[in-house]
């Protein structure tokens, strides 16, 4: 029989599928299994329509028979099969597609997944071959025909011979290169990785015959063992994927081991998510939460996302669009068949499926984490040690857009126990009167309760909470209000101001406090009187929005240019060191100038931060002493 051309701009189009379409060669087992699959679906379903159809499923499965000696990979299905004006349409013209032709006579049903839609997948063979077998017969034909090609300059059929109706691959691999290894491809470990990768979850059995070893018998029972090789037919695909088990079937060992098996981490997850939606998309999905993030999730290398499958076949490995960065230490799976995909299915076309999808996931997960932190407290502070930054960094993304959807996750330590405490729990316990969420800033918990802003706030019955991190007041700056109360920082908060002992003696020593003020000069904004600072001489304490950890924490970032807070230096009215500099502004104006720089070098300390002349703070602590 004559060569035919291709029917539609054939070099150029089966150009572009080889070598622009499929971003990875492997793909064309996946293809090529997902058609067989489609093949058996399709005789099923008639089945269904026709009782003298009969389908046993036990008698139907996909065979791969890989030959290193000729060099061919064949593909075999016992499903509908094909006659010689299908073979023509399907395969004679590129993107014809007699999967989505028949989805679309079929339109009604809904028991039967059709995989493939575009009639392009079974050109992925060329990726990996020089030339291409298809024998096939039509399922109640007894006529079949082989269809071969060696690429684009067209193709031939002919009559041939099959025992069984069904369709039969046969895949003449290239020769190896420098650059390419296409005998990989023939042997058992490369094709049970990648059964197992894409398309373990066919729900048809990939078979395929193995070489195993066993003990020889002999007579000599005493004498070393000797192995001979034996053929022995094996499944590559475990067929039924747990996502679409019922709950009630599964133990949590179930979920652990296929956790360990898929996603490599041997401690156990903290939270198993098995969920489920039937409607206008309809998807199930298996997520988990681990206990400890993968070592390189604080890395750039780290990619986030989602398996993706559809009808059991992987389309994506890591879908990111599934997971907000926040939620990206997540790890699991989402089965949909309601998803629009490209025309190589390696990518997903970005539609309002994958979005409402995706939406609903980011709410499940919230909810199953407060459920752990209600129900579960000490699993959810193990959880939230572990992944606590993702969180904040969430909140203050984006300009605050996922503020108030994250705010209940957070916690932070207090002034009351040393224990996490959520912003919902603080409100609840907060003493009357009391109109602000107040905090402080510092580099440990110890550090901070030490501070005396703090004590001071804690004698006056406010809890305080402690913010460690370097996100955290960035955080709450974003935050602004949590159940329309205000965050105020005790160190930007005067507790005194509007006490009249305070305001009185203010009056009496303003020429003291404007002298100080004077002789500092850019290092402080203000100078003023407190009688909250118990046994502290002095205390530092800000102006404006940047508070003193904030800049600390923006000089330490690269292109920093000097941010500098508004400091307040604030005196002890009731502290003898303040009682020595009113006796040295009298006496001499000299040394109450050094002992009031040296008082404000030692409140910098206090609050953990740099003194700008270390030299000079040793000169005035020596003259004041001589």
């Amino acid at each position: 029989m004559a060569k035919k051309k291709f029917k539609s701009e054939s070099k150029r189009l089966l150009d572009l599928m080889i070598n622009s379409i499929y971003t990875h060669k492997e793909i064309f087992l996946r293809e090529l299994i997902s058609n067989a699959s489609d093949a058996l679906d399709k005789l099923y379903y008639l089945s269904l329509k026709d009782e003298n159809i009969v389908f046993d499923r036990e008698n139907f499965y996909i065979r791969l028979t890989p030959d290193k000696e000729a060099r061919t990979l064949t593909i075999c299905d016992r499903g509908i099969g094909m006659d010689q004006q299908e073979l023509e349409q399907n395969l004679g013209t590129i993107a014809k597609s007699g999967s989505l032709a028949f989805k679309s006579e079929n339109e009604t049903t809904e028991d039967v997944d059709i995989i493939g839609q575009f009639g392009v997948g079974f050109y992925s063979a060329f990726m990996v071959a020089d030339k291409v077998t298809v024998k096939s017969r039509k399922f109640g034909s007894d006529d079949a025909f082989c269809w071969y090609s060696e690429g684009a300059d067209g193709y031939e059929i002919e009559p041939c011979t099959m025992e069984n109706p069904g369709t039969e691959i046969t895949l003449h691999l290239k020769e190896d290169s420098e650059e390419e290894n296409y005998g990989e491809f023939l042997e058992e470990f490369k094709l049970r990785g990648l059964i197992r990768k894409y398309s373990d979850y066919i729900k048809y059995p990939i078979k395929m015959m193995v070489t195993k070893q066993r003990p020889k018998e002999t007579e000599d029972k005493d004498a070393e063992p000797v192995f001979e090789s034996y053929q022995e037919d094996d499944t590559l695909n475990s067929m039924v994927p747990i996502w679409r088990k019922n709950r009630s079937e599964l133990s949590d060992e179930d979920y652990q081991n296929f956790y360990r098996d898929n996603f490599y981490d041997f401690e156990k997850p903290l939270k198993v998510i098995h969920t489920g939606v039937d409607g206008a998309v309809s998807y199930k999905a298996l997520l988990f939460i681990p206990a400890q993030p993968p070592y390189d999730y604080f890395t750039k290398e780290f990619k986030r996302g989602l398996k993706l499958y559809t009808n059991g076949v992987l389309i994506m490995d890591k879908c990111e669009d599934l997971l907000p960065d926040y939620f990206g230490f997540v790890r699991g799976l989402v089965d949909s068949a309601d998803l629009s995909l490209n025309i190589s299915r390696e990518i997903l076309q970005h539609d309002r499926q994958l979005k409402t999808i995706a939406a609903n996931l980011k709410k499940k997960i919230k909810n199953e984490l407060l459920s752990m932190q209600k129900n579960s407290r000490e699993e959810y502070e193990k959880f939230y040690d572990a992944f606590k930054r993702p969180l904040k960094f969430g909140m203050y993304a984006n300009y605050g857009a996922e503020k108030e959807f994250l705010q209940d996750l957070v916690m932070f330590h207090s002034s009351r126990e040393g224990k996490y405490v959520t912003l919902k729990e603080y409100i609840e316990r907060m003493p009357e009167g009391q109109n602000s969420i107040y905090y402080a800033a510092g580099e440990t918990d110890e550090l901070i309760a030490r501070l005396p802003q703090v004590e001071a706030a804690v004698d006056k019955g406010f809890e305080v909470l402690y913010f460690t991190e370097d996100v955290d007041e960035f955080v709450i700056k974003m935050l602004s209000k949590y159940a329309d109360k205000e965050f105020k920082s005790v160190s930007a908060e005067d507790l005194s101001a509007d006490d009249e002992v305070v305001k009185a003696a203010t009056e009496v020593n303003k020429d003291l406090l404007g002298f100080i003020k004077e002789s500092l000069g850019d290092k402080v904004a203000d100078v003023k009187l407190s009688n909250v600072l118990k046994s502290h001489p002095v205390a530092i304490s800000n102006q404006g929005e940047i508070s003193l950890e904030m800049e600390r924490v923006l000089n330490s970032m690269p292109g920093a240019d000097g941010v500098k807070a508004q400091r307040v230096l604030e005196f002890n009215m009731e502290h003898k060191a303040f009682e020595q500099l009113k006796q040295m502004f009298e006496s001499d104006k000299e040394k109450c100038k050094k002992f009031a720089s040296l008082l404000f070098d030692c409140a910098m300390l206090t609050e953990g931060m740099k003194i700008e002349d270390p030299v000079a703070f040793t000169a005035n602590l020596c003259d004041l002493q001589g």
